[in-house]
């Protein structure tokens, strides 16, 4: 079996080290603190991302390295930038495969579905941020100096995602309760969710496949349902009352911005939420023969995992 190297050990880089190490490869998971999950196989370790000689070190024999780092989301423009360049040095240094989890802020306003070959049109520096990392990781990747790729997904949701996630703590757990949702957009447009561990299936996949490097690809999505429609869905296969999703007003959302800088933020992204917002994952699944998993099964095992979290809490 090969050497993994996962940096991050959020609620992707941890699902992606599990999935690797339930298939009996080696894995390094890196990150600030040293965390993930207690796993045979499962090296933890606690280095800085953008200490490129520590990264290098650590790297050194392995088959492919992963970028499932997740700096907090009002530091992007001050942390990206030194980490995306020693993980892309470390790529170069080591011939590890490198595999990048991306996202669709780069896309801008989308006019319809979003297929790989839409245009980047950034909208802010977050945006631009993030195109600029993918594009110096071609530009590697064209000369010849390292092997890349780009997995891209929309909102992630399923077990282990929290307070990051549009359904995750500040929607499942209301439900559950009997208490209704409090949406920050129209929660009647189409909007894709991407099922975290698809999300992983996707990364060890894109790592694994020669056919996957050099361009960028959507990780294989369901189809869209608005926030409201995951609503009914989530109540009626958890048997319980459905309290509904109520919009959170504009004004609301942005004078509480001015306390909280993850709310704040949103801002930048609200377009993604007052008009659909649908992703296109068919070059993948074609390619790679991997299907999204079934919307009422991934809702079925994040209610089950919310149950047991909260029964555990209580």
């Amino acid at each position: 079996m090969a050497k993994h190297v996962v940096v991050g050990a959020g609620q992707i880089g941890s699902e992606v080290a599990r999935l690797l190490a339930s298939q009996g490869h080696e894995v390094v998971l890196v990150s600030r603190s040293g965390s993930g999950p207690d796993l045979p196989g499962v090296r933890k370790v606690a280095a800085d991302a953008s200490d490129r000689e520590r990264l290098i070190a650590l790297t050194e024999g392995a088959d492919a390295l992963y970028n499932c780092v997740n700096p907090l989301y009002h530091r992007w423009m001050q942390d990206w930038p030194p980490i995306a360049a020693s993980l892309l040095a470390t790529a170069e240094a080591t011939g590890a495969g490198y595999v990048i989890l991306g996202n669709l802020y780069i896309y801008g306003p989308p006019s319809g579905p979003m297929g790989e070959s839409h245009p980047l049109r950034p909208t802010s520096e977050k945006a631009e941020v993030r195109i600029r990392m993918w594009r110096d990781a071609m530009a590697a990747h064209e000369a010849g100096r390292v092997r890349v790729t780009e997995v891209r997904g929309s909102d992630y949701f399923g077990p282990g995602c929290l307070d990051q996630s549009h359904l995750g703590e500040r929607f499942v757990p209301r439900l559950l309760a009997g208490k209704p949702v409090r949406f920050i957009g129209d929660p009647l447009q189409p909007h894709s969710w991407t099922y975290v561990p698809d999300v992983a299936r996707a990364l060890v996949t894109a790592a694994t496949d020669d056919r996957s490097w050099g361009r960028a690809w959507h990780i294989p999505t369901a189809p869209a349902l608005a926030a409201q429609q995951v609503a009914d869905r989530l109540c009626a296969l958890a048997g319980v009352p459905n309290p509904g999703v109520k919009v959170m007003p504009h004004w609301l959302v942005r004078t509480m911005g001015t306390v909280s800088p993850m709310l704040g933020e949103l801002e930048h992204v609200r377009y993604q939420f007052v008009s659909p917002f649908v992703i296109d994952s068919t070059d993948f699944q074609a390619t790679f023969g991997m299907a999204p998993t079934p919307v009422d099964e991934a809702l079925t095992a994040t209610v089950a995992w919310w149950r047991e979290r909260l029964a555990v809490a209580a």
